[in-house]
């Protein structure tokens, strides 16, 4: 055997310290928070009156600290980290699918949708969050209420747009965008510059999977995407729209607040181009089976 066949030794697979202590510290916040929990509920039946803010408290562990915590390890594991045409929750968990996209720039989609009649949804602070549970409760109009934030592309929406129903804040249609990354193309190798998830809230009530006060959904996902096209290519006759059909397969399935949902699988893309706005870097490619 000459010294070119010589085999190689095995290579010895590498280990890092600092992730081990990060998975460490990963499972171990889940199991304390869980421990927690089971402190917070036996201790709560054995005090008489003061058990109910306790169960309160008990409630608020569990559904903003413990199975968040448990959600994120569980998807972190077993949800894949690509895009498959579905929006992410904080926790991890498969949120709302991905039913529109679109050409152009961000400031025209915004023009688009403010002269078709939506409203920008205000930011996530502890301001507008108590705001739009105190307008609920009132059922007083806020037309800027605040979305929950998805993830897309490992980061939160750019921004979202929403149309109140009746003055009433737990009734809406909204949708939220994402600017794809430069050089990303859909699978089959089209090229678009935003996508965007729409749907429409029913009712506010508690999440199924995490038991956190969220706004309901209509399973129907396919009526909300044709309705912000509708409002869209109504105010505006120039914009032209293609539909990929079936880019995804129809499915039936829940998003991450347990609702039911359904869509034949078909993508419109809004081209926005034709309207005036400031150019802010989009690539502005024709989109191309």
């Amino acid at each position: 055997m000459t010294g070119s066949d010589t085999p190689r030794p095995p290579r010895r697979r590498g280990y890092s310290l600092g992730v081990a202590l990060d998975w460490f510290f990963f499972v171990f916040a889940g199991l304390a928070s869980l421990w927690l929990a089971y402190l917070g509920v036996t201790e709560s039946f054995q005090i008489g009156w003061w058990g109910v803010p306790l169960a309160v408290a008990f409630w608020v562990l569990i559904a903003y600290l413990v199975l968040p915590r448990l959600h994120r390890i569980l998807t972190t594991i077993y949800v894949p980290d690509y895009f498959i045409g579905r929006t992410r929750t904080s926790d991890g968990l498969l949120g709302d699918p991905v039913n529109l996209a679109f050409l152009g720039t961000g400031e025209q989609i915004e023009e688009a949708m403010r002269a078709a009649g939506w409203t920008r949804a205000d930011p996530v602070t502890l301001a507008s969050s108590w705001r739009i549970v105190t307008s609920t409760l009132r059922r007083r109009s806020y037309r800027e209420a605040p979305v929950s934030p998805l993830f897309l592309f490992s980061r939160v929406q750019d921004f979202a747009y929403q149309q109140e129903v009746d003055g009433n804040p737990a009734q809406r249609h909204h949708v939220r965008f994402w600017r794809c990354p430069d050089g990303w193309l859909l699978p089959g190798g089209i090229r678009v510059d935003w996508l965007a998830a729409g749907t429409f809230d029913t009712a506010v009530g508690l999440s199924l999977f995490t038991l956190q006060i969220t706004h309901r959904i209509d399973a129907d996902t396919d009526i909300e995407r044709d309705h912000i096209v509708a409002t869209l290519t109504a105010a505006h006759p120039r914009l032209g729209v293609t539909v990929i059909a079936d880019f995804s397969t129809g499915y039936h399935a829940r998003n991450g607040g347990g609702d039911s949902i359904r869509t034949d699988g078909d993508l419109p893309i809004v081209d926005v181009r034709a309207l005036a706005g400031a150019d802010d870097g989009a690539r502005g490619a024709e989109a191309t089976a």
